[in-house]
């Protein structure tokens, strides 16, 4: 698991504009191994689906992934005779390792992938990628395991779904509903952040991307999907399965140990109770307390554990004193880890420091409390000694959460007063629609007039935006995206980009002879 990559700071998620000359919307990829009698009539059937109900531009892409049969031929036949088609050839397996490359490469805002067997209906797709168009969310996944979904399946296929499912919510506490569906897409400003944290290259490698989104507080849309099981698939079962388990267990050791640090991607969208940045409300104080108390009873335990050891070979006081450090170190850092959330081993050493100095701070509350009992009275009741200890060790206990909260492990994302907004300057957000049906603003060039700016382009026409010199869309081909891995190829088109596509008249538009 790669730790040496760190989460980035992501755009405000936008409505796209209607059109964009020469650049597609969404980008499909379908990856392929040896599917040479498949290929042909799924690539021509979504393509007739895209341009008979996909309002915007669109490109399909064939990723083949070292097929040894016929597929680079038909892919490329494919590609020289239908204008929105490309091939991709990979010289090595993996289906996590096609998508990484044609989606790191790809220049379309949207990108979504599908199985060239085409289990899932196709009337799915516009529902899948709306609400990444619209900029509501961040990836989506057809599930076929929600409610509304139906279904057509082997028992065994439906047993193995259901139990692997099952495992991601009790290991790695998923949300999401079906992580093996082959209907996927993701915004490409998230994929650029996500994707050179994902370390599977082949079936887990969705799987893999979900789980980090989700860590990182993305939204996760799900579309409820028709699906009817291909009884040729050649998927092996059983080692696909055992792969994934390898990835479950990698992955949730390495966000168990603080490997990744997750906690959140920053998004300026402000749209989120987490973004808005409230002084003087505390957050996760009720969380916070159970979890200190679940720790100081464990806690407890495990003191009088290490006494009893110790007092078997050492006196009373060594004995509690040797107990006492050994428990609080113990009991700040599973304080660090489990109640106030921590990752990492940064400021480890500095956190134990001063937990102990919380413990001294106790310490010296509970035995000043016994020494002005003494001073108070010379020979006082062991009943009222007792009330004495159970007082001062419950103020200590409130002190020591305190401490811990406000000094030890302070909320460092906390804001206050007199904090300014975190969003950057020129960035407007995704929610600020004026009226019915208005979409967002889309930020333009300096000095260009608001209705310049509020209007999108129309198909075929080449923007204001894209005329003005030094400035570009989010999504266009200049923007910096992931650095490549080593063991990607380059991925070269199999034909110029795609022009832009001219709005179709009234009497001779081509789709209404399909």
């Amino acid at each position: 698991m790669r730790s040496d990559l760190c989460s980035g700071t992501l755009p405000a998620r936008m409505h796209l504009p209607a059109a964009w000359a020469g650049t597609p919307v969404l980008d499909v990829v379908v990856p392929v191994f040896n599917e040479e009698e498949d290929l042909r009539p799924c690539v021509r059937r979504l393509h007739e689906h895209l341009t008979r109900t996909f309002p915007y531009a669109f490109r399909i892409t064939i990723a083949d992934n070292a097929s040894t049969d016929g597929t680079p031929a038909v892919a490329t036949d494919l590609a020289r005779r239908i204008e929105e088609v490309r091939s991709v050839r990979l010289e090595r397996k993996g289906r996590g390792r096609a998508l990484r490359t044609v989606w790191s490469a790809s220049d379309a805002p949207v990108l979504a992938y599908m199985d060239v067997d085409l289990s899932t209906d196709l009337n799915a797709l516009l529902p899948l990628v709306a609400p990444l168009i619209s900029g509501h969310s961040d990836l989506a996944i057809g599930s076929r395991l929600s409610r509304g979904a139906r279904v057509v399946r082997g028992a065994k296929r439906e047993v193995i779904s259901r139990g692997y499912n099952l495992i991601l919510r009790g290991s790695l506490q998923a949300r999401f509903s079906d992580a093996q569906c082959g209907f996927k897409a993701i915004r490409r400003d998230v994929a650029q952040v996500l994707l050179p944290l994902v370390e599977d290259s082949g079936w887990f490698f969705d799987t893999e991307l979900l789980v980090l989104a989700e860590r990182a507080g993305l939204r996760i849309h799900e579309v409820p999907v028709d699906w009817v099981d291909d009884p040729d698939s050649t998927v092996h079962i059983v080692r696909t399965a055992a792969e994934d388990l390898k990835g479950v267990w990698r992955v949730g050791r390495a966000l168990a140990t603080g490997a990744l640090p997750l906690d959140r991607l920053a998004r300026p969208f402000g749209d989120d109770p987490r973004d808005r940045g409230l002084a003087d409300v505390p957050r996760g104080l009720a969380r916070q307390l159970v979890g200190f108390c679940a720790v100081g009873v464990l806690s407890t335990v495990f003191y009088l554990f290490l006494y009893s050891a110790f007092r078997a070979v050492t006196g009373a006081q060594l004995a509690n004193g040797l107990a006492l450090l050994v428990s609080a170190v113990a009991n700040t850092a599973a304080n660090r880890r489990l109640t106030f959330r921590v990752r990492g081993r940064g400021g480890m050493v500095r956190h134990q420091a001063q937990g102990l100095v919380v413990l001294a701070i106790g310490l010296a509350l509970t035995s000043g409390s016994l020494a002005a009992l003494d001073t108070a009275s010379s020979d006082p009741a062991r009943s009222t000694e007792l009330a004495v200890l159970v007082a001062a060790n419950l103020a200590a206990t409130v002190l020591r959460f305190l401490l811990f909260r406000a000094w030890v492990f302070p909320d460092r994302g906390q804001a206050r007063p007199g904090d300014t907004d975190p969003r950057p300057t020129g960035v407007t957000p995704a929610r600020t629609a004026t009226g019915h049906g208005a979409t967002a603003p889309v930020p333009g060039p300096p000095g260009a007039s608001s209705a310049t700016q509020a209007a999108p382009p129309r198909r075929g026409a080449a923007s204001a935006a894209s005329a003005a010199p030094g400035w570009a869309a989010p999504w266009t081909a200049s923007e910096a995206g992931p650095a490549p891995r080593p063991d990607t190829p380059a991925v070269t088109p199999a034909r110029p980009p795609l022009p832009s596509r001219p709005a179709p008249q009234a009497d001779d538009d081509p789709r209404t002879t399909r």
